[in-house]
């Protein structure tokens, strides 16, 4: 298996690849080989080979994400950042605000608060008066802006 140096870095040139990337099976025949036309023949008749890198296994990773997935791995030992950090403020402002602010326009949508008194409401949202939805619905009631859904019914024609 032991060849001169300068063939064998004839072959991981042509095969574009290290010097250690290269094994050989046949070490006569390397020997006669002449010209590097003489090393393509071997490497196609399958007498030099280029040896398969060895990877990174994934395996761990993959294995580690499925984790993640179900909600472990995410301790107080795990966590770089503040709360802040982790959480920006404007994405909880949003998903406080936005839920709000689409209760509201259901709201006047079904006339169970006034135009007027949503414009207001509408207002205090932005300002942050509100935690959530039970808040703001507590707030209308007690305020008696929320009137009961009304329910339309039906007209039955019944034969006479």
């Amino acid at each position: 298996m032991i060849m001169d140096m300068p063939k064998k870095h004839i072959a991981a040139d042509i095969m574009k690849c290290g010097v250690s990337r290269v094994r050989v099976f046949d070490t006569k025949a390397v020997d006669e080989a002449l010209t590097r036309q003489d090393i393509r023949n071997l490497i196609r008749k399958g007498v030099i080979v280029k040896i398969q890198k060895k990877g990174t296994s994934k395996a761990h990773s993959k294995y580690l994400l499925r984790q993640k997935k179900k909600g472990r791995r995410r301790g107080v030992g795990t966590r770089r950042g503040t709360f802040g950090a982790r959480n920006p403020k404007k994405s909880l402002w949003i998903k406080t605000v936005r839920p709000l602010r689409k209760l509201l326009k259901e709201l006047v949508g079904n006339a169970q608060v006034e135009e007027k008194n949503s414009k207001g409401v509408y207002r205090m949202i932005k300002g942050g008066a509100f935690r959530s939805k039970s808040h703001l619905l507590y707030y209308l009631r007690d305020h008696d802006m929320l009137k009961k859904k009304v329910v339309k019914q039906k007209k039955v024609n019944r034969p006479a």
